[in-house]
């Protein structure tokens, strides 16, 4: 069964079932109204308010499931769906954490994507300036590398640096399993790193390229002399297979903006025109290292060249600050654009992680829905949301909208409540931020980056018996949010 509950079966119309509270029974019905016309559904509207504080033991005792396929449950919900399925018979699911996002949630799941899947694109990360670090360090960078999704660790040489024995450095990193390549001009260099297993030789051109006939095992890069384009590429080519290379890769150089970018745009195309079957490279870090912008979206643009064009190796590196994460983009952005490639397809609507400073779908409450939800309340607990102009905070005593966060602080009442304060001060600057960078707010939950996303609460020992400790409060809480 997937992630939007289908099994594949039957071609018969699927039953689903989605548990809730009371608070948003008729929101989820406009909801589905909209998005529910491929299955059959119900709505099982529990007597609890707040669905969020459902817990599997009370849903075992309250819920009365009728005859279904799959039955859902809201994304906030703490409740364990293995447990309710062993209870009740039938698959249980979460879905999104708003439920406004379930028409797109039902849509993703449709795409059949994994972020974790195919890609076409093996990434080099390099370390640079090789000779300033001590072995530690190396094997540092390389881990961090590694675990941001490079394939291989390049190794980054200095022409007025050399280092002596640099096969050792390659060794040490092959004996912890890292593939490795190496980039330099030195022929000593080159040598020592090919005899010590690395797989590529980062670059040959007409002054180096005798090198071709002496290398054991590192398939050489290859790049045109400087200035001379697209016929010395392929001399260069010709020349290093005419000197015992058995496989080439060819490197038309991606050029920095002013410095001749568009040309080298043009110049990899025509590459690929003129030799529709060599394996070719890309630097990017020409482009992420030498702009200064974000560089999630310029690893994009460039994984999108890199696909059409089936270029299907690619170089980057992490010096400057605002290219920090670029092996975990191109990680992420490979992915993405291998899936769009295989269906014929725009790479959009399923895979959201290289979008940071915003985010790729953003629904919002509106103000006459806020105040319909306030006046069902029954209890003091503030509810916090935004509708992408103000920020609203209520209960169900007061109703606070304003654009300044500072203003509605002292409008609350909880000067003298300190652990409070500091929870709303929290969500209200998340509101805040969600609101001025056209983001999504969730009352309790991060801020999504991406793929920088991280969880405001690390899991361990102390988190496991805070939420051991809090399951009480949970189920007191479900009970008094349903009357009893």
């Amino acid at each position: 069964m997937d992630l939007a509950g289908r099994s594949g079966a039957s071609d018969a119309r699927q039953r689903r079932v989605f548990v809730t509270g009371q608070l948003a029974k008729d929101g989820l019905q406009k909801t589905l109204a909209e998005c529910g016309d491929g299955f059959d559904w119900t709505i099982e509207a529990l007597r609890i308010k707040v669905a969020a504080l459902m817990t599997t033991d009370y849903i075992e005792s309250t819920l009365r499931l009728p005859p279904c396929d799959v039955a859902y449950l809201p994304g906030l919900c703490q409740a364990s769906t293995e447990a309710l399925r062993l209870a009740f018979g039938v698959p249980f699911m979460k879905g999104p954490k708003d439920l406004r996002d379930l028409p797109a949630f039902f849509g993703q799941a449709a795409a059949e994507y994994r972020p974790d899947g195919e890609h076409s694109l093996t990434l080099l990360a390099e370390i640079n300036d090789i000779f300033r670090l001590e072995d530690g360090e190396i094997l540092a960078i390389a881990e961090r590398h590694r675990r941001s999704g490079a394939d291989v660790i390049d190794l980054g040489c200095s022409p007025e640096h050399p280092v002596t024995n640099v096969g050792r450095i390659v060794a040490l990193l092959k004996e912890r399993g890292f593939r490795v390549s190496i980039d330099t001009f030195n022929e000593e260099e080159a040598l020592s790193a090919d005899a010590a297993g690395a797989e590529l030789l980062l670059s040959l051109n007409s002054h180096n390229i005798h090198l071709a006939s002496r290398l054991r095992q590192a398939i050489p890069v290859v790049i045109p002399d400087h200035g001379q384009g697209l016929s010395s590429l392929a001399r260069n080519l010709d020349e290093a297979r005419r000197r015992g290379a058995r496989r080439v890769i060819a490197d038309p150089v991606l050029d920095p903006i002013q410095f001749g970018f568009s040309a080298s745009i043009r110049r990899y195309c025509e590459a690929r025109e003129a030799m529709p079957d060599v394996d070719m490279l890309m630097g990017v870090g020409n482009l992420t290292e030498l702009t200064e912008a974000d560089s999630t979206g310029v690893n994009a643009l460039l994984l999108g060249v890199m696909s059409e064009l089936r270029i299907g190796w690619a170089l980057t590196t992490e010096v400057v600050a605002w290219a920090r994460g670029s092996v975990r983009e191109l990680d992420c952005g490979r992915r993405m654009m291998h899936h769009a490639a295989r269906r014929g397809t725009l790479p959009k609507g399923f895979d959201d992680r290289l979008v940071t400073t915003r985010d790729a779908r953003v629904t919002r409450p509106t103000e006459p829905e806020l105040r319909e939800m306030q006046a069902r309340l029954t209890d003091r607990n503030f509810r916090i949301e935004t509708d992408g102009e103000a920020i609203y905070v209520f209960n169900s005593e007061r109703f606070v909208k304003d654009t300044n966060i500072r203003d509605i602080f002292p409008r609350l009442g909880i000067e003298d409540d300190a652990s409070h304060a500091f929870y709303l001060g929290r969500e209200l600057m998340k509101a805040d931020l969600a609101r001025r960078l056209g983001k999504k707010y969730i009352q309790g939950e991060p801020l999504r980056w991406g793929y920088l996303t991280y969880a405001e609460e690390e899991g361990g020992t102390r988190a496991r018996a805070r939420q051991k400790a809090a399951k009480p409060r949970r189920e007191a809480a479900a009970k008094r949010a349903e009357g009893r």
